[in-house]
């Protein structure tokens, strides 16, 4: 992403990873920030010799939705995945992007979505599905990682998220 100029930071249990939880998982989780003009070099960065890259239409249908914009990235040697989701035209992707850390990870720097955010996101994908992967990831990350609580909360309550984030919290003494 970084050589074809497209703007991204990893998300889900990638960047759990990243903030010193231990997870396992089968593919990397990525926010892009897409527009139609990035397409070709997205397109060029991800050769169809190399990588299943989807067809153009199908980007371009996934670029224009306003949210949930979606599309994988698969090695074609290595059957290595990307789920790719797209910014779309919400303002806490947005956020996060323009928030993104960058880590060193395996000898090389890339871009990690801020806690705050894989936090929010696990509570939602927590509502969504009710896997307790999500509550786990986000009970370690609080452990480990020094997050700023007050923005979590303001979105937890702006999102319709209190009952997921209750479930996340530690035990009362």
């Amino acid at each position: 992403m970084e050589s074809a100029g497209i703007s991204y930071m990893i998300v889900g249990a990638f960047a759990t990873l990243a903030f010193g939880v231990v997870r396992t998982t089968e593919d990397i989780d990525l926010v892009l920030r897409l527009s139609v003009d990035d397409i070709l070099r997205l397109e060029k960065a991800f050769p169809v010799k190399d990588f299943y890259c989807p067809p153009r239409e199908v980007l371009l249908t996934e670029v224009a939705r306003p949210e949930r914009g979606h599309f994988n990235l698969i090695h074609q040697a290595t059957m290595d995945r990307a789920d790719c989701y797209l910014a779309g035209r919400d303002p806490l992707q947005h956020w996060a992007l323009r928030n993104r850390r960058r880590v060193e990870w395996r000898d090389r720097k890339c871009w990690v979505a801020p806690p705050e955010i894989v936090i929010l996101k696990k509570l939602e994908f927590y509502r969504e599905g009710e896997s307790l992967k999500h509550v786990r990831d986000v009970k370690n990350l609080l452990k480990v990682v020094d997050v700023d609580r007050s923005f979590i909360e303001e979105h937890v309550a702006r999102l319709g998220l209190r009952e997921q984030w209750l479930v996340c919290q530690p035990p009362k003494d």
